[in-house]
């Protein structure tokens, strides 16, 4: 996993794990990696992971089964796309908004 400066590690694995639940490659109540056995495959401290896995279960994303491992939660995906839909909506869109502006753009180009 390449890993960027700009953002803490822990988030981007957390980023990594939601996208493969956006995606399908991981569904609900499936198992994820053990925080050993995550951090060696992709090569972080397993502290990093635990604290990945801490603010996923916080998120509801997943869940920990004690003494079994951590798991996807059921409705995962949709806790992701409503919280990804509303930084969408708060973050991005008003920066292309002014963009479009800036650039004499209209946002019917968008409309085919």
């Amino acid at each position: 996993m390449d890993f960027n400066a700009d953002k803490p590690i822990f988030l981007q694995i957390a980023d990594s794990l939601c996208d493969r639940i956006l995606s399908g490659t991981l569904k609900g109540e499936d198992r994820i990696p053990s925080v050993r056995e995550f951090g060696a495959d992709i090569g972080v401290n397993p502290n990093t992971v635990m604290r990945t896995y801490e603010k996923l279960t916080a998120d509801g994303i997943i869940y920990n089964k004690r003494g079994i491992g951590y798991f996807v939660s059921p409705d995962a995906r949709e806790h992701i796309l409503e919280s990804q839909r509303k930084e969408f909506l708060e973050k991005n869109v008003p920066c292309i908004r002014k963009r479009l502006e800036l650039l004499g753009l209209d946002a019917n180009i968008f409309k085919n």
